[in-house]
């Protein structure tokens, strides 16, 4: 697993106090409990302090899946390869 993805997966597993061996790549925001408007912004702080970026408000919104958040992190010249 490369440090990116590693990082990646870890700031949702803290965020929503998952397991390890959670299946990440299936979430989607309000597919779980965890992942309300508060666990939203605590993934993001998560995502912030690990690739030590500060997430634009649209790409905070726009963030809504496990995969999609992949594709967000790019527009930060982050590349996480699931």
């Amino acid at each position: 697993m490369d440090d990116n993805l590693k990082i990646y997966r870890e700031a949702f597993i803290e965020a929503f106090e998952l397991e390890e061996s959670s299946n990440l790549e299936e979430l989607k925001y309000q597919s779980i409990e965890e992942w309300d408007s508060i666990g939203h912004m605590s993934l993001m702080a998560e995502l912030e302090a690990g690739f030590d970026i500060t997430i634009k408000t649209e790409d905070l919104i726009q963030f809504e899946s496990y995969k999609q958040g992949v594709e967000i992190l790019s527009r930060y010249n982050i590349t996480v390869t699931l």
